[in-house]
């Protein structure tokens, strides 16, 4: 009889243990395309209503750097990650096709870069670069290189051979300041960005100032391993759809993550991406 209870608890043991292993915690992550601190205030808030709406931890996991928040996903170190449109196409590839996207915000259909100057640089089009020093963001940002690469080329300008320097800021953040400062003569970055630094008086638009604005084209995106159950997918896909700016928590959120509402996605959307990318040398 003693061996009987023994095992008994033993199996209750394990149950428990199995239980509580069964307890997930949805790691998110995000390309750090700010300061670290800022990304923290920015997703603060919606990591919170994912713990609430879907009734499991949720940890907001930093990366360093872009190429870091790609493998943190294709590894499945992290479960859910915002990414720029051109680091989704790098994780779509890099996972063999194992990536997908969820929810985009409705502004991510018609996603513009710009080009900004110090308002005395004498630059005023894309061909007064030549010759110039110019700063990207990181080498895998959207908008704040893969884009405004693309239009550059477009153009007949090929950065590598036209421009005296390239300089890579890491974040838009950082791209704004190198102008600034006087750094670099001129840079391109997220136009939410910029509009997010002149709306909240960061940045004098009399000394620094916007000269060209690129054609529309897809960027961000929520992006989950298809390993992923179906169920959990459907659920944080229903939390982020659902988020709307008639509630203060809606309202919050979608503020802070410059967005009116968030819109589903699918793969389709970023095949030009992947198209200017292959055009660009980016992607071989």
């Amino acid at each position: 009889m003693t061996r009987f209870f023994k095992a008994v608890l033993c199996l209750c043991l394990f149950a428990a243990s199995l239980g509580l292993s069964a307890q997930t915690v949805l790691r998110v992550t995000t390309i750090p395309e700010e300061a670290a601190t800022e990304q923290m205030r920015k997703f603060g808030p919606l990591t919170k209503y994912l713990e609430r709406t879907l009734g499991t931890k949720v940890d907001f996991v930093p990366v360093n750097d872009y190429p870091a928040a790609v493998e943190a996903l294709v590894n499945k170190q992290v479960d859910l990650v915002w990414f720029g449109g051109f680091t989704y196409v790098q994780a779509q590839i890099r996972s063999g096709g194992k990536i997908v996207p969820i929810a985009q915000r409705e502004e991510d259909t018609n996603f513009r870069s710009v080009f900004i100057t110090q308002t005395n640089s004498g630059i005023k089009t894309l061909a007064d670069l030549k010759g110039k020093q110019v700063s990207f963001g990181s080498q895998s940002s959207t908008s704040g290189h893969l884009m405004p690469r693309s239009f550059l080329l477009d153009a007949g300008i090929d950065p590598d051979k036209d421009f005296k320097r390239i300089a890579y800021s890491g974040a838009h953040d950082a791209t704004i300041a190198s102008v600034v400062s006087g750094r670099v003569d001129a840079a391109a970055l997220d136009i939410t960005v910029w509009r997010k630094f002149v709306a909240e008086n960061k940045v004098d638009t009399s000394r620094v100032d916007v000269f060209y604005t690129t054609p529309p084209y897809f960027n961000y995106n929520w992006s989950v391993h298809a390993d992923m159950p179906a169920a959990q997918r459907e659920k944080i896909t229903a939390a982020l759809l659902s988020l709307n700016m008639n509630n203060p928590e809606g309202k919050e959120i979608l503020t802070l993550n410059r967005a009116t509402k968030y819109i589903p996605t699918k793969p389709e959307n970023y095949k030009g991406l992947e198209s200017a990318g292959r055009s660009a040398g980016l992607i071989r």
